[in-house]
């Protein structure tokens, strides 16, 4: 019988060990420069429902349902879905737009599992043919759950995403 309490006392010493020791927040982005010039470049990016013909995302799922709410590039659109494992089922709202600046949504994932998390579109002119578009976002973990990402490389999972979907937004932006 004590060496039940004192498994169970360990393991429950270890689990809030490894929370106090996970990472409690999390920050991805990634750039690629587009030879357009930076209005063009924004006029694009503002509008949410374009994300379907460069997300990488849609490309997990092309059947997804979607649902849109309110007016594209407008403060308060909504962009709702639900997709397969690979998408789970969420929304994104935009939030704030900073003309020919900052894209700002916050992202609301209700399934595989739920969490929030702030998104963001950057534009920087390089010169007056080129734009550097910067993609990210960022949450928080809250423990226990934030062990999880002791074994999960987010950075690395969701910057390659990043990466396969700011490479395919050049291609059609400089086509």
């Amino acid at each position: 019988m004590y060496l039940f309490l004192y498994v169970v006392l360990a393991i429950a010493i270890i689990f809030v060990l490894l929370s106090l020791i996970a990472p409690r927040s999390y920050r991805v982005s990634r750039s690629v420069e587009i030879e357009k010039p930076l209005p063009e470049v924004f006029a694009y990016l503002k509008l949410v429902k374009n994300q379907d013909n460069w997300s990488p995302w849609k490309k997990k799922d092309p059947e997804m349902k979607q649902e849109f709410i309110g007016t594209d590039g407008e403060v308060g659109f909504i962009s709702k879905w639900e997709g397969n494992k690979q998408v789970g089922i969420g929304e994104q709202e935009i939030k704030n737009i900073e003309n020919n600046y900052k894209l700002e949504t916050e992202l609301r994932f209700f399934k595989p599992w739920k969490s929030l998390s702030n998104a963001f579109l950057m534009v920087d002119a390089i010169n007056e043919n080129n734009t550097k578009v910067t993609w990210g976002f960022s949450g928080s973990n809250p423990a226990p759950t934030n062990i999880f990402m002791l074994f999960f490389n987010f950075e690395k999972s969701v910057g390659k995403d990043f990466e396969a979907g700011l490479s395919d937004l050049k291609a059609i932006l400089e086509s």
